[in-house]
C-alpha cells in the first residue's frame, strides 16, 4: 500500500506545481489588463496584503498610491507579456520572470520599452500573489527608433541606463570567454 500512497502523493504534488504555474502566469496577464486599463483595485489585488512598498510603507493601501503616481506618467499603454519562467522554492513560495514589450503615450510621444520582470511569488489561503515586481530594461526609445548604445533610455524614462542584459550572471560569463568579439561587435558593451 505504501508504493501506491507515494505514487499518489508525487501525483497530487505534480498536479499542484501544474495548477501553480498556470495560476502564476495568468497573474503576469492580469497585471498587464489592469496596469493597461486602470484598474487599480483590479491591479493591487494580485499582491499579497501585507506588500512592502519601500518608503511608501506596507500594504495595499500603499501600493495604491505608488500606482497613481506611477499611471498618471503616461496616458495610454499597451503592455505585452512575452514569455516567463517559474521556479519554485517550496510549494507556497516562487520566483519568476516575465519578459514584455510596453508601449507608452507620454505627450505627443510613443515610448516602447523591452522589459524583464523579476517577481516574488506567495501563495496565501489557496491563492497565488505576487510579493514583489522589479522592473529592469533593455531599452526604452521612440516609437519608429532603434535602440543605439548608453543612450536608449533618453527617449522617455529619466535617463536611465538600462542594466539588462548585464543582470544576467550568464551574459558575462558567455562574453569573457571572447572579449575580443565584443568589441567586434558593439561600442556600447554592457557593464
Amino acid at each position: 500500500m505504501s508504493g501506491v500512497d507515494d505514487r499518489l502523493r508525487r501525483l497530487e504534488e505534480r498536479l499542484d506545481r501544474v495548477e501553480s504555474v498556470q495560476a502564476i502566469e495568468r497573474l503576469a496577464h492580469r497585471y498587464t489588463l489592469a496596469a493597461d486599463s486602470r484598474d487599480l483595485e483590479g491591479l493591487i489585488g494580485l499582491f499579497v496584503d501585507d506588500v512592502d512598498c519601500g518608503r511608501l510603507g506596507t500594504g495595499r493601501d500603499a501600493l495604491r498610491e505608488s500606482y497613481e503616481v506611477v499611471h498618471r506618467q503616461f496616458y495610454r499603454t499597451v503592455h505585452h507579456v512575452t514569455g516567463h519562467t517559474v521556479e519554485f522554492d517550496e510549494p507556497d513560495s516562487a520566483t519568476g520572470t516575465v519578459t514584455m514589450r510596453a508601449e507608452h503615450e507620454v505627450a505627443d510621444r510613443w515610448v516602447v520599452a523591452a522589459l524583464c520582470m523579476f517577481d516574488t511569488y506567495a501563495r496565501r489561503d489557496g491563492e497565488w500573489y505576487f510579493v514583489r515586481r522589479k522592473p529592469e530594461s533593455w531599452y526604452s526609445v521612440n516609437e519608429g527608433d532603434t535602440p543605439a548604445g548608453p543612450t536608449w533610455t533618453a527617449a522617455g524614462w529619466g535617463g536611465r541606463t538600462p542594466r539588462l542584459p548585464g543582470l544576467f550572471p550568464t551574459w558575462h560569463e558567455f562574453w569573457h570567454r571572447r572579449p575580443d568579439r565584443v568589441i567586434e561587435l558593439t561600442d556600447h558593451p554592457t557593464a
